[in-house]
Parts: structure tokens; sequence; C-alpha cells
């Protein structure tokens, strides 16, 4: 086992491998990816719709400011027109909000998608060890961590400068303009700014994805020891799959037995094989091949046949053809059907001698099996 833990991991990890870290809540994310789409999304729909939010926001705050006498002397007014405040807001906000609410659903399935597991919102008690936080701040993914913070602070302080030059003239110029055009063309300015800014972080994101489609892949890798500990775990051991097969095989042993005193009848080799034939003359198949057996289940066959008082018939070629050419609960093939039909012939007829008393035929000799059935064995 020592050797075990000291192997290297190599190898991708499996499908097995991949399908239970999904369902402990281990798959691929960026949080720089869901961000870079909430602000773009957020800034491209403030540029489409600042405008009638602008005029909204003007119209809210003519009606609250612009107060009638019998209004400011009415006790219920305040709440009244606070609730309507409220309202007009919120119907302001709600497309912007609804717009929100839809990134952040859909931007994780750029990766790896929504998981839910318990396993992954389970408070885990290591995670509040002081000694293991610090190893985490210090390790190779706090560092990169720490040099995505940076270049995010050097990418925004760069476009911030670049936006200030452009755009101061038309900062200062807006004290001097209309409110209701200075409050549209601040908005403008704002969506405009907030759109380059989410915009640059867009090297963040190029960076980070790959890179977290590689940790991820790296953290699931594994060695080759537990590459065979899971194909045993899938496949099973081989002695329980024996055991499983030995357990298999008797079932369907005691199934083909318990159809022998049904059948009409068991022609034998006379020791070395058993075949029991069953058939319906109200169907219109061919005669069905219910059991067979070598040796010690010829035996059992032959046993279990003289119990139920099922006519035995001996004819070696035919048992030995039989055999080896049909499968159990399968029509004998059409070769031997003469060969067949000679030996129901001979059981009906014992069948009625039996049930009137007569003298008992003989059963039928020289039966010919044609040469492609034929098993010297």
């Amino acid at each position: 086992m020592a050797e075990d833990s000291d192997q290297e991991k190599t190898e991708e990890p499996t499908s097995k491998r991949l399908e239970d870290a999904r369902k402990q809540g281990q798959i691929a994310r960026s949080r720089e990816l869901n961000t870079f789409a909430m602000l773009i999304a957020s800034a491209i729909l403030l540029l489409m719709t600042g405008g009638r939010m602008g005029n909204g926001l003007l119209s809210l705050m003519r009606e609250q400011f612009q107060l009638k006498r019998e209004v400011i002397f009415d006790p219920l007014s305040p709440v009244i027109r606070f609730k309507q405040a409220m309202l007009d807001g919120l119907s302001l906000i709600a497309p912007f909000i609804a717009v929100m609410v839809a990134v952040a659903v859909i931007a994780p399935l750029a990766l790896g998608g929504w998981i839910f597991s318990w396993e992954s919102i389970a408070p885990k008690l290591e995670k509040l060890d002081p000694l293991k936080g610090l190893a985490r701040l210090f390790s190779l993914r706090g560092l990169i961590e720490l040099l995505k913070a940076l270049l995010k602070f050097l990418l925004i302080l760069a476009a911030a400068f670049l936006l200030y030059r452009h755009f101061i003239g038309e900062l200062i110029g807006l004290g001097v303009e209309p409110v209701d055009q200075s409050i549209l063309h601040a908005l403008h300015i704002v969506g405009i700014c907030f759109l380059v800014l989410s915009a640059s972080l867009i090297v963040v994101v190029m960076i980070d994805v790959p890179y977290q489609l590689w940790d991820h892949n790296r953290k699931l890798k594994m060695t080759l020891q537990e590459i065979k500990d899971e194909m045993k775990e899938t496949e099973g051991k081989p002695e329980v799959k024996g055991r499983q097969r030995r357990i298999q095989m008797e079932m369907a042993q005691n199934r083909m037995m318990a159809e022998v005193p049904k059948a009409d009848v068991v022609v034998t080799n006379p020791t070395h094989y058993a075949v029991a034939l069953k058939y319906d003359m109200d169907s219109k198949g061919a005669p069905i091949l219910v059991a067979k057996g070598a040796d010690l289940m010829a035996a059992q066959i032959r046993s279990l046949a003289v119990g139920a008082n099922v006519p035995l018939v001996s004819a070696p070629p035919l048992a030995r053809a039989l055999y080896y050419s049909t499968d159990v609960d399968r029509e004998i093939p059409q070769g031997l059907y003469v060969a067949v039909a000679q030996v129901l012939a001979y059981v009906y007829q014992l069948k009625m001698a039996r049930e009137n008393h007569w003298n008992e035929p003989r059963p039928p000799v020289n039966i010919q099996v044609p040469d492609e059935f034929k098993q010297d064995r």
C-alpha cells in the first residue's frame, strides 16, 4: 500500500471517476467567467434600457416632489404615494433584474453546468483549520489567485485612465446641460464606461478558463493502481464473478430439470447422453428440446423421466445429434424432423397401448440421422 501511495497520478480520469466527481459537486468552475458574463450583460442592458430608466426616474421624481396642498394635509397620502413609488421603481428595474438572474443561471453551463450535491454544501471542519488555511493561501492556487487579482487591478486601472481622458470634457459639461438632458447623458457615459471596464476583464477570463479546466483534470488524475482497483470494483472480482456464474448455471439447470417430467420422451445414448423432447400437436411448431445432459446430468434426467413415467427411447446417433445441434428451449433443426417423428410415433403408440391394455409396440430401430448431424462421440 505504501508503494501505491507513492505512485504519481499520471493517468487520465476514467468516466466513472468523472461521474463520481460530478455527484460530489466537483466540476470545473470559473468565477471570472461568471463575473465577466454578468458584468457584460448588465452593461449592455444598461446601454439598451438606460434611456427608458432615465425617463422613468425623471417622471418618478417629478411625481414625488410636486405635491398639491390637499395631498400634504392628507395623513394617508404619504403611505399611498410611497407604495406607488416603490411599484413604479420596481417596474423600472424588473427587466434588469430578470436578465441578471438568467445570466447567473446560464453562465455556469459554459463549463461544468449546474450540479447540486449535499456533499458540496455540507460544512467541513477542515476548512476552519488555520494551518490548512495558511497552506492554501501560500499554495500554487493561492499564488495564481493573487496574480489574477493583480492583473484585474491593472487592466481596470488602464481602462479607467483611458476612459477618463476620453470623457473628461463631457463630464465637466454635464453641469451646464438641462437637468433632463444631463441625466440621460450621464447614464449614457456610465453605460459606456461600464461596458469598457467589463470588457477589459476578457483577458483574465481567457487565462482563467483554460487553467480551471486543466486544474480540474489534474486533480482527478489517477494512478495505475487506482485504475486497476476501479476496474475490479466495476467488473467484480474473479472469484465473485465465478460464484455468480455457478449460481446462474445451477438456477438454469434447476429450471431445465423441472421440465423433464413434462416431456413426451427422453432420447438416450443410452448412458452418456439424454435429451428430453416435448411436442404440442395443436401448435404448428416443431418439437422442442426442454432438457439435455451428458454423463451425470444424463443420469439425473433418466431418473426423473422414470419417476414421471416419461418413456425412454435408446437411439444413440439421434441423442448425440440432438445434444450437439439444439439448445435448451429451442426447436429441433429441420434435418432431424423425420428421425424425431419416428420416436414420437412410437411414443404415441405406446401411450395408446398402455391406455387400452394392448401389447406394447417395439421401439424403433435403425433411426436414420443425416450425415451433417452425426457425432462420433
